[in-house]
């Protein structure tokens, strides 16, 4: 099985670890307790990481909150 975890936020150093992103906090430490890691994508962050034997992929979209169903689409 494959699952898809979007971590919501919005681009910018004036975000960064604020309420604003904390979806992209939750997601960066899933990953870095899966040892994983992030790579560009077109529209956002994505991290593929094993879980149990599943496929487990993050999404860190870097687009702006309010068009984050861009990069899930």
């Amino acid at each position: 099985m494959k699952y898809l975890v979007v971590g919501l936020g919005n681009t910018g150093l004036e975000y960064e670890h604020t309420r604003h992103n904390i979806g992209f906090d939750i997601v960066d430490f899933a990953v870095k307790t899966l040892e994983g890691s992030f790579r560009l994508d077109t529209l956002g962050y994505i991290a593929e990481t094993k879980y149990k034997g599943r496929t487990i992929y993050f999404l860190k979209p870097n687009t702006f909150m309010n068009l984050s169903g861009k990069a899930v689409h």
